[in-house]
């Protein structure tokens, strides 16, 4: 992967858009993994860029070399592959284009919307501690935005900031938010290089987007008062400023902000704790804040159609767990028998052999409309594989009584006489042994159940049966017999 380079024309990105067409970024820190809320914008990002046949692109804004890490990177690359929210072109990383942030505020500098500070550290922090005590906002005062440079001692260190406008007021006709003003003197001239020469997160942004050609910014309105600030530098420069839509947070149950006090909140966590299938998480990340009509089981194709920033709602969403499961219970049903057997055999603490990996997709008929999630799933195929003489756990074993076990012999001896083994001849099997012990169907499959699954649920008796097949089935009621 690579970045715009350095002498790469404005408007020119790694997926070189055409003219008039939407281009759309998701621009993510690489301090952790991807958060719920960060999932979401990007695939609002993404279907709006589909829905406008125009491009979703991706940059990894990594300036703060603190905090960023090739595992986040990894751990976001993976998420968005795993959602399907492919970008066009290569991921943009904005480290790299440090040389170009920096071309942009020295030329911010000579054109007179930019200026060098020489305040001091000390001078800085006496300056908040006065603000504080007074109860005023705390923002830098623009002491030296119109003292001359000659001012400044020789050699004194500087960082350079915008020169925000001071009069009248600034309007952005935000597509979610709406139109909103805010007085021009609430802005504050912002550091756009450090006194090392590098650039800060408030001037990259605004470049890269610029130079990847950014049509449309969409982004949570936790960003809203950047937009604000944001323009200051894109009106400097002259540059064409981009539609803008900030999407509300996404909330806890308790109406806070999600957090991990709230459970789970990287994507990787609902893949591999929780087990949810991406196609789930994509239709609920979709349904959290957007709306079409009464919809609530949306396909991608589906998505891609309807999707307009006009169904986004203005109010934040809380996040419902049991929501999401219940969906993806839908999904699981709907999955390709073959895909989930190969993501339960992901998940199981043995090699599968091809044998056991066709085992496993039979069963997924018997055992998907069970399970709401990958977890359940795969301990729902655990019998499939125990070992015998099972272990037998305490509410099955109630049920090996030595009445339970006459039915057993019963059973054994009709299954064993059968010529074929098939779901319609076990069930004739299974209904003869009911009727000579002279009890209902469900007094019989009890005892099976526990014998042959060591559990006292399971899928249906006869499923059991199938997918086990003769000589295990008859084995594992053997045993139990002789209990």
């Amino acid at each position: 992967m690579s970045a715009i380079t350095d002498a790469a024309a404005p408007g020119v990105s790694a997926a070189t858009p055409v003219p008039g067409q939407v281009v759309t970024r998701f621009a993510p820190s690489p301090t952790g993994f991807l958060h719920i809320g960060g999932a979401r914008t990007a695939l609002f990002n993404w279907l709006f860029a589909k829905a406008s046949g125009g491009k979703f692109l991706l940059r990894i804004e990594d300036t703060d070399r603190a905090r960023s890490t090739q595992p986040a990177i990894d751990a976001i690359l993976d998420s968005m592959t795993w959602l399907d929210l492919n970008w066009d072109g290569e991921a943009i990383f904005q480290f790299e284009r440090a040389p170009r942030h920096a071309e942009v505020a020295h030329q911010l500098l000579a054109s007179g919307h930019a200026y060098k500070c020489y305040a001091t550290a000390e001078e800085l922090t006496a300056l908040r501690e006065s603000q504080k005590a007074a109860k005023l906002p705390m923002r830098y005062d623009g002491r030296w935005r119109d003292r001359d440079e000659s001012e400044a001692p020789e050699g004194a260190p500087y960082v350079v900031r915008i020169k925000a406008p001071k009069d009248g007021a600034t309007t952005i006709v935000d597509q979610v938010q709406g139109s909103i003003t805010v007085q021009n003197a609430e802005l504050d001239d912002f550091v756009l290089l450090r006194s090392d020469g590098t650039p800060t997160y408030m001037l990259a942004v605004v470049v890269d987007d610029h130079d990847m050609g950014v049509t449309h910014v969409i982004r949570g309105d936790d960003h809203l008062n950047n937009a604000f600030r944001q323009l200051a530098v894109i009106r400097g420069m002259g540059w064409p400023e981009p539609i803008y839509a900030h999407v509300p947070m996404i909330h806890g149950s308790d109406g806070g902000k999600l957090s991990k006090r709230h459970g789970a909140v990287g994507v990787d966590s609902y893949r591999d704790e929780l087990g949810i299938l991406p196609e789930a998480l994509n239709n609920y990340l979709l349904r959290l804040g957007w709306g079409h009509g009464d919809d609530e089981i949306i396909s991608r194709e589906q998505a891609i159609e309807w999707f307009t920033l006009d169904g986004v709602g203005k109010s934040p969403s809380r996040f419902d767990l049991k929501k999401l499961e219940n969906l993806n219970g839908h999904y699981m049903r709907l999955a390709d028998d073959a895909r989930l057997a190969d993501m339960v055999a992901g998940r199981l603490d043995f090699e599968v052999d091809d044998r056991q990996r066709d085992l496993l997709r039979r069963s997924m008929a018997a055992l998907k409309p069970r399970a709401a999630n990958l977890v359940e799933l795969t301990s729902g195929t655990a019998f499939l594989f125990r070992t015998r003489p099972l272990e037998i756990d305490h509410s099955a074993a109630d049920l090996l009584t030595a009445d339970g076990r006459r039915i057993l012999a019963l059973a054994h001896s009709k299954l064993d006489a059968l010529d074929g083994w098939d779901t319609e001849k076990l069930e004739d099997a299974v209904r003869q042994v009911a009727d000579e012990a002279g009890t209902k169907l469900g007094q019989v499959a009890q005892p099976l159940r526990a014998a042959l699954t060591g559990k006292k649920t399971s899928p249906g008796i006869f499923e059991v049966l199938d997918l086990l097949g003769r000589d295990e089935s008859l084995g594992r009621i053997a045993d139990q017999m002789a209990s």
